[in-house]
């Protein structure tokens, strides 16, 4: 008997309602409390902030792709923490304080590492696919010898 299973499109359909509706009642709350200008005024300094912010990690990020790349090491967690911080990027400049908040959650790095090693497990561990955080990019260990075959 199968398990009953939200769609993907049932979930992005809620997520793409509820978010900016989200996004305008924390907008009118605060609005209401430090005023309309004010309250634009974080939006884009949490934006520019968060921008910056983007950009280092995006920078640390890669270096570590490269660094691994050069060690002879898959670059799986590495580059998913890359596609993380696209996510992030986008949230950081969608206007608003939950998209904000996401963004630079996701801006920690140990957050961000567990958040794809997680994701890496959750789609690669598949019947017939076999993943190992601990030992990924270690080359097999390999037995040099001769052999001769007698019939």
């Amino acid at each position: 008997m199968a398990a009953n299973r939200i769609s993907p499109f049932a979930i992005l359909l809620f997520l793409l309602i509820s978010i900016p509706l989200l996004e305008i009642y924390l907008l009118i709350s605060v609005g209401r409390v430090i005023g309309a200008g004010s309250t634009v005024l974080v939006v884009i300094v949490t934006a520019i902030i968060g921008a910056w912010l983007l950009r280092l990690q995006g920078l640390h990020t890669l270096a570590k792709v490269q660094s691994a790349t050069e060690a002879g090491k898959l670059p799986a967690v590495e580059l998913v923490e890359g596609v993380i911080l696209l996510v992030c990027g986008v949230a950081l400049l969608t206007p608003g304080f939950f998209t904000d908040a996401i963004g630079f959650i996701a801006l920690v790095p140990n957050i961000r590492g567990r958040v794809a090693e997680g994701l890496l497990r959750h789609f690669l561990n598949r019947p017939g696919v076999h993943v190992d955080m601990r030992t990924q990019g270690h080359q097999p260990n390999t037995i040099e010898g001769t052999y001769r075959r007698e019939d």
